[in-house]
């Protein structure tokens, strides 16, 4: 008896520590902590859950802070707490991240979506901007700047997104080509590091930090609050869609819009593979020139590519905008039967994925996982990777929309952390897929992810020189080599602003309490 008595305890006792190393333990001291906020040690489930939907790593903590001050309080503390402590700290915006980035297993979470702080203010004049918080959302900044006739120059396809969030990767759109990312239309931050501190940078005071922090994904501080640029907004959106059946034809078209001073003030690219009622979905906000040629064109399932432009304007202008318009798409060589065009208000226009996402929440299709994959490819090898990827690899269907256009890189600020191709010119290649729950056929997660698995080794075989954008990877090694020559001037910051790297732990660049090695 004796014995089967110790032996039931025994096992009680093993699932008591089985269930121990599921659960987070909850530090106490956090408990005490002098802060205006909250944490939640019950209610954490969301803050595992992202976009993406395919990782989930439960935190200890989520503070919901009323200041940066209580950012930086809890920073702090977990920052003199040394490296002994395992607890790391993740700033979660509006869950948009794709493989866990914003999240932090067994840490805190950080609630950016609490934070509070001066309101949002719009300086006009010669030079304006607005000065934000970083829990912001991009949509809300372009209500607030409308109301005074502005708005900012640079922009991400869907507003839905926190400022901090793209700040901390780039924020790349249709408008890259002429004004650079995001990272390079801001003047101004407000930052905590990675040892509690509050810091004021710019180009001109702490600089080292301000371009550490744009595109430096999470790991030198937490965006609090940012001064972005504006300029006069537009009232319109001429919005413009042509087809084209060749892949370098529409290459050279893209690259000679994007040289010298265009015409127009957006322009994208995309995909379609295998789309037999292409037009007559498109009809619903698009009209043809020629109705009765655009009848006859069939796209018989062949791969076609669109190039999407816009021009911005205000009523008044519209007789010799329409001149510019019809001038410059003469100049291209697009299948004449497929220009497509559609005038709407410059709101309608910049939150037009909003509407998509409206639908597909209704359907139930939003919150699917989402293996997107993001790459930055050097212009000189744009062709060897269409060539490849839209002949051999894609060939049947997409499982979402392919994005496809150049950028400048002298647009870029090459002081800032993001990484980027060697060459001046590049395609940002974006596969914006998603994923049938449960499906092992094409459109399920397992094969679109060995799409993305055969699409990385050709680059890495053939040599392209690609490097990703919003980067995922698993090991040191992989992380040096998309750094290569940055990747010691990294460890430096990350040794400077957080060297305990307490920081954005989802990123899986560094481990907390193991040496920062060059």
């Amino acid at each position: 008896m004796h014995f089967l008595r110790n032996l039931i305890i025994l096992f009680l006792i093993c699932i008591a520590i089985k269930i121990n190393l599921c659960v987070p333990t909850i530090p106490s001291s956090l408990k005490t902590l002098p802060i205006d906020g909250h944490f939640d040690f019950k209610q954490v489930h969301h803050a595992a859950k992202d976009f993406g939907n395919r990782y989930s790593f439960l935190p200890s903590a989520v503070l919901h802070p009323k200041s940066a001050s209580d950012i930086a309080t809890t920073v702090k503390h977990i920052w003199e707490m040394g490296p002994g402590s395992h607890l790391t700290v993740a700033a979660r915006g509006h869950g948009h991240s794709l493989q866990g980035q914003a999240q932090a297993h067994r840490g805190v979470v950080i609630n950016m979506e609490s934070l509070q702080g001066p309101k949002m203010k719009v300086h006009t004049g010669n030079f304006p901007y607005v000065d934000v918080s970083g829990s912001e959302l991009w949509i809300n900044i372009l209500h607030e700047t409308l109301k005074h006739g502005l708005a900012p120059k640079s922009w991400t396809d869907y507003l839905h997104l926190t400022v901090g969030g793209t700040l901390s990767n780039a924020g790349i759109s249709g408008q890259a080509f002429r004004h650079g990312p995001q990272i390079s239309n801001v003047r101004q931050l407000e930052v905590v590091t990675g040892k509690g501190e509050v810091v004021n940078c710019s180009e001109k005071q702490n600089s080292d930090l301000f371009y550490s922090v744009l595109g430096g994904l999470g790991q030198f501080g937490i965006i609090t609050r940012a001064r972005i640029s504006l300029e006069p907004a537009p009232k319109m959106v001429k919005w413009i869609r042509v087809l084209y059946t060749d892949f370098a034809t529409f290459a050279k078209d893209q690259e000679m819009l994007i040289s010298g001073e265009s015409t127009f003030d957006y322009i994208e690219g995309f995909v379609i593979i295998n789309r037999t009622g292409l037009l007559n979905n498109w009809r619903s906000s698009f009209n043809s020139n020629d109705s009765a040629q655009t009848s006859h064109f069939k796209s018989d399932g062949r791969t076609l590519f669109c190039l999407e432009l816009a021009k911005y304007f205000n009523p008044e202008e519209m007789a010799i905008v329409n001149q510019e318009i019809m001038t410059s798409l003469s100049q291209l060589n697009h299948i004449p039967s497929t220009l497509f065009q559609s005038q709407v208000p410059y709101i309608e226009f910049l939150d037009r994925v909003h509407i998509s996402e409206i639908k597909l929440r209704s359907k139930g299709l939003w919150e699917v996982p989402h293996p997107w994959l993001n790459l930055l490819i050097p212009r000189s090898n744009i062709h060897i990777f269409a060539q490849q990827v839209f002949g051999n690899i894609l060939t049947n269907t997409s499982n979402g929309p392919i994005l496809i256009y150049p950028v400048n890189k002298s647009k870029w600020d090459n002081r800032t952390s993001v990484v980027l191709p060697e060459e001046d010119v590049f395609y940002l290649v974006a596969f914006l897929s998603s994923a049938a729950p449960s499906s092992t056929g094409s459109d399920g997660l397992e094969h679109i992810l060995n799409q993305n698995k055969r699409i990385l080794e050709l680059c890495e075989i053939d040599g392209l020189g690609v490097k990703q954008y919003l980067p995922h990877y698993s090991t040191n090694g992989e992380w040096r080599s998309h750094f290569g020559p940055q990747w010691e001037a990294f460890v430096h910051r990350k040794s400077t602003y957080d060297p305990l790297a307490i920081l954005a732990p989802g990123q899986r660049i560094f481990q907390k309490a193991a040496p920062l090695s060059l």
